[in-house]
């Protein structure tokens, strides 16, 4: 089960401060449980995992899964960007083996990503990989016509079309979309994909636990019911009107406890690299959750003890604005014990016998200590090991968190009204009809 400690917030905060922020919580917790506030027709993800658990969909998954075995398939390209890549991006790195492609331990098909950038360098080499390989792809979109998922799948489309035919390439794709509307609907029913649905009432940073996450998790070869029932503990634990076994609002707590303090930004620290990528799901997931209304906690990242010599000086004695949410790994799923050298010219001796992970967690505790003497506030999210189990929990914990949060801040947490800004820019500068007079404008401020 998620751990939150907040003892490292306590000389920042008095009991007195903690206590009434923790009934502005309960309200917020209220709100979302109850279903009365902004945004409340997006609230599909609050019982996904149980509801997948009790119904069919993993089998279908499986169906796919299988399909593609029986013909080879040894690549897959995910298309999608925001939270259409980013929670099944989270999993396969953190589930996996650093090195399993390198060492060839799976027979899984790879996992890879594309349409989350416009590079042509990155596309270029995408489809040099794809011609080395035997591809199908997963295509995620709710309406198919968002720029940089259109475009890579218009790519990997004509490629798998020219490579093994229409028919046949038609049984490679699987889109991942809208129910009834759409362009992606309209094109997997004319040329019959196998589809699967993103509900209306599930928007993209909360979809992690539909097809869009689900899906891709499972061609990769990994144990998407043990995720789904981590993910289920929480969803029962985080429902819970209680402030000292609910962490969801424990952590919603704090961190705008801290805010109101004018600590602005909030910095994901993790001490294991196979948890990059769940700081980049959870930055999309605070950002466009809380960033408006000129509101909002700035989430950022860094992975120790790697970013200790290069962002550790800024975070130690930089700029007081920052407070950081710290995702322990209590204990490591390999064994790994340093020995003793007989000249010793590195001078660690003193850590002969020791494991590997103890020197990491002691890092972890000193770096806590110092930069609380240093002014920084930290929080800590601890799991017990790293496992689908537990990431599962990691997920389910941060979205009813970020729920709470964000009604706190008094935001819809799950609307996007600055995303289009760019976006109306962009189709202006290519010459999309209709923003004809919008580009003459733009070009005149160039």
């Amino acid at each position: 089960m998620v751990k939150v400690n907040l003892g490292g917030c306590n000389s920042f905060v008095n009991d007195a401060e903690y206590k009434a922020i923790l009934d502005k919580a309960l309200e917020a917790f209220d709100v979302l449980e109850n279903e009365t506030g902004a945004g409340n027709d997006f609230l599909g993800w609050k019982h996904l995992p149980s509801r997948t658990l009790e119904g069919s969909l993993i089998s279908e998954f499986e169906a796919v899964r299988d399909c593609w075995a029986a013909k080879k398939v040894d690549l897959v390209v995910v298309i999608g960007i925001g939270g259409s890549y980013l929670g099944a991006k989270c999993a396969v790195e953190a589930l996996s083996h650093n090195f399993a492609r390198q060492m060839k331990t799976t027979d899984a098909p790879e996992i890879v990503f594309a349409g989350h950038n416009l590079s042509e360098e990155y596309l270029c080499e995408l489809m040099d990989y794809m011609q080395t390989k035997n591809v199908a792809t997963v295509v995620i979109s709710k309406s198919g016509t968002t720029t940089e998922p259109a475009v890579a799948f218009r790519i990997v489309k004509q490629y798998l079309e020219n490579t093994y035919g229409k028919a046949e390439a038609a049984e490679r794709i699987v889109a991942v979309t809208d129910a009834k509307r759409g362009a992606l609907k309209s094109l997997s029913t004319q040329e019959g994909y196998k589809t699967f649905v993103i509900e209306d009432s599930v928007g993209g940073r909360f979809s992690v636990m539909s097809p869009v996450g689900l899906l891709p998790i499972v061609l990769g070869g990994f144990d998407v019911r043990a995720l789904l029932e981590g993910a289920k503990a929480m969803e029962e634990q985080c429902a819970k009107r209680c402030t000292e076994c609910n962490p969801a609002i424990q952590y919603a707590a704090m961190r705008n406890l801290l805010y109101n303090k004018g600590l602005s930004t909030e910095v994901f620290v993790t001490y294991n690299p196979k948890l990059v990528f769940l700081a980049e799901w959870w930055k999309q997931l605070f950002g466009e959750s809380e960033g408006k209304d000129l509101k909002g906690i700035f989430p950022a990242s860094v992975t120790y003890t790697t970013d200790l010599h290069s962002m550790g000086q800024f975070v130690q004695d930089g700029a007081r604005i920052m407070f950081e949410t710290v995702v322990s790994v209590e204990k490591s799923s390999r064994s790994l014990v340093i020995e003793a050298d007989e000249q010793n010219l590195d001078g660690l001796n003193f850590l002969a016998g020791k494991h590997v992970e103890e020197c990491n967690h002691m890092a972890e505790l000193g770096t806590k200590l110092a930069h609380i003497d240093g002014g920084v506030p930290q929080m800590q999210v601890a799991v017990e090991k790293l496992d689908a189990y537990t990431l599962g929990e990691l997920f389910y914990f941060f979205e009813k968190s970020c729920g709470i949060s964000a009604y706190m801040l008094g935001v819809n947490p799950f609307n996007q009204p600055g995303v289009e800004a760019y976006k109306k820019n962009m189709f202006a500068l290519l010459g999309k009809p209709g923003y004809e007079d919008m580009a003459a404008a733009l070009q005149a401020r160039l």
